[in-house]
């Protein structure tokens, strides 16, 4: 829910140094400075949520990583366990590849981990500071899916996760970044989790407006960094594949809206299996 903002509040030290990395890293790399070139993306991502979490709190009075640093952590956990997921899917699907990785493996790991875990974090706190500047509030009690569209959902969703085994061609990519929305969501909602599917059919319209958004928004940074830095992916893909903003063909632009709805779906799954008290129902 939208906050009131904090009148004279400055941005916290660790929002400064979010700002400083961005454009330190910024300028290095224009230097040609290879390590920066390397590591660029995820040291862009990590000055980001810095600056995005200090401008959170400034505006709020509270943040999830000034006040409850175990519950960041763990979403940077799970943001590497729920990128793996799509990971796995590439395997099959080859809709990317990656280029100037390290040579040595163990640095190469470490090169995954960092990067992946910023991939939740980023989307997510983007939202959050969405939510808290433009108008309008969350619906304050959870909505309910009629059982047709609810049973109907969670089988289109499982039949989007399935047929990439069933047929592994770049064709059925799409699937993909639809499936976890559609049948994780729902269920979500079903044990009284945030649901951005049941909030938008039930007619409350903000909150899939303001992730789509944060999405889209994620999706440029995130193309924009990896166009600039020497260790990247490349995209194989059939739809469109030649017509390119930055790395990215321009339809799969329109994935990373509903990459942010299943990730976040992800995230409230994966988190209910872990054995450590919730300190707060992040997004919920």
């Amino acid at each position: 829910m939208a906050a009131a903002g904090r009148t004279g509040a400055r941005l916290p030290g660790y929002g400064v140094a979010g700002i400083v990395i961005l454009v330190v890293a910024g300028a290095l790399l224009v230097a040609g400075v290879s390590v920066i070139r390397m590591w660029f993306t995820p040291i862009m991502w990590t000055g980001y949520i810095l600056f995005m979490d200090g401008l959170i709190r400034r505006r709020r009075g509270t943040s999830l990583l000034s006040d409850h640093p175990l519950e960041f952590g763990l979403l940077c956990v799970i943001s590497v366990a729920s990128w793996t997921i799509f990971e796995g899917y590439n395997v099959m699907l080859k809709n990317w590849h990656y280029v100037g990785l390290p040579d040595n493996m163990i640095v190469r790991y470490i090169g995954y981990a960092w990067a992946f875990a910023t991939i939740s974090p980023g989307m997510f706190l983007t939202y959050e500071y969405l939510d808290c500047h433009l108008p309008g509030s969350s619906p304050k009690t959870p909505s309910r899916l009629p059982n047709a569209v609810f049973y109907g959902f969670v089988i289109f969703g499982a039949a989007c996760m399935v047929t990439p085994f069933v047929w592994s061609s770049t064709w059925m990519s799409p699937l993909v970044w639809m499936s976890f929305a559609f049948l994780i969501d729902p269920l979500n909602g079903r044990m009284g989790e945030r649901s951005f599917l049941t909030e938008f059919f039930t007619g409350h319209y903000r909150s899939m407006s303001l992730m789509f958004l944060a999405g889209a928004l994620c999706g440029i940074l995130w193309e924009f960094w990896n166009y600039w830095a020497v260790t990247k992916w490349h995209y194989d893909v059939p739809y469109f594949g030649h017509i390119k903003i930055f790395e990215m063909p321009v339809l799969g632009f329109l994935g990373f809206m509903p990459f942010a709805v299943e990730s976040y779906a992800i995230y409230i799954v994966i988190r209910k299996l872990i054995p450590i008290r919730r300190q707060v129902k992040y997004l919920g």
